[in-house]
């Protein structure tokens, strides 16, 4: 047996929060495992749309200050789409004006939405859409390329985890692992269908409150969206597809032909604001806490990460 000291650090969680902590740890000169329950191309974070912009996440100004540092990072992995799954594309986020606008110094281009853009007030943006389905292997080869290790493992609680630092970026495991019945499903369902030639985004509320948005990625058009409360349900449910591309083929005709590919559900992992706390366990061992971030787990990684990275050391 080695009488070598354990300096090493467990993250738990191996969706985007979870990838991108070990990712920033790692590349920092720690020793890192992941123990993650599902592969990535099975986490949450999976079925993200993925348009970086705080989507209910509190607190607010903390979020965005979080959001900021990692449009940084999305920049410069922007320079290699095919590698990162990274893009900056231009959109509209409707309903939004430029009081809305807070990251105005950071994104140049930001104006109000023309008549032809979008039917209402809206903002148009130039902002990074992540591709999940290459963003999150490329994380993990850039994590495995740092020293780091991933295991498929289910903990059921922390007293499990023999490191001195555990670092808990579960989302909405969090709700049985800590407990913490303050963490909460907001069910998010998708319709992938084939791109009829759409090449910039749209983000919209009608007047009833629901939501419609659809995202271009290589290959396919990512419709959506629910915000569904404390529903758990991850089957996707043939009704709220149907509304869901009716909602967007109003926005956009053209979408109400289009060969759908496949239905996805995600649930996200609210809580009334992140947790992003150190906390002792028992023998000294430090837990830092990194979950709770809703719909906007892709827009804050990289700051969140760098944080908890600080909260380690």
């Amino acid at each position: 047996m080695s009488n070598e000291p354990n300096d090493e650090i467990i993250v738990v969680g191996g969706g985007v929060i979870g990838l991108t902590t070990a990712v920033v740890l790692a590349e920092r000169g720690r020793r890192v495992r992941v123990w993650t329950r599902d592969p990535v191309e099975r986490t949450t974070s999976a079925v993200a749309g993925a348009l970086w912009w705080p989507y209910r996440i509190e607190p607010v100004a903390q979020a965005r200050k979080w959001a900021l540092r990692s449009l940084e990072v999305y920049e410069e992995l922007a320079g290699r789409p095919e590698v990162t799954g990274v893009r900056m594309v231009e959109g509209v986020l409707g309903e939004a004006g430029l009081d809305d606008a807070w990251a105005a110094d950071r994104l140049p281009g930001l104006r109000p939405a023309t008549a032809e853009e979008y039917p209402g007030t809206g903002l148009w943006a130039r902002l990074p859409l992540i591709d999940m389905a290459v963003h999150l292997p490329w994380l993990r080869e850039r994590f495995l390329g740092a020293g780091g290790a991933i295991e498929m493992r289910t903990v059921a609680a922390f007293a499990e985890v023999d490191a001195p630092v555990v670092v808990n970026c579960t989302g909405l495991g969090a709700r049985e692992l800590v407990p913490d019945a303050s963490v909460r499903p907001v069910r998010g369902q998708l319709v992938v269908v084939e791109n009829p030639g759409i090449r910039t985004w749209l983000v919209s509320t009608d007047a009833a409150g629901a939501k419609a948005y659809f995202f271009p990625q290589p290959g396919r058009l990512l419709l959506g969206g629910t915000a569904d409360e404390d529903e758990f349900s991850t089957e996707p449910d043939p009704a709220v597809a149907e509304a869901i591309v009716r909602r967007c083929a109003a926005l956009r005709p053209e979408i109400a032909g289009a060969r759908v590919l496949d239905h996805r559900v995600g649930l996200r992992p609210a809580r009334q604001t992140v947790r992003l706390e150190r906390e002792l366990l028992p023998g000294g061992r430090l837990l830092v806490h990194n979950y709770g971030h809703g719909g906007a787990g892709v827009t804050v990684a990289w700051g969140c990460a760098e944080e908890t990275a600080r909260a380690v050391n």
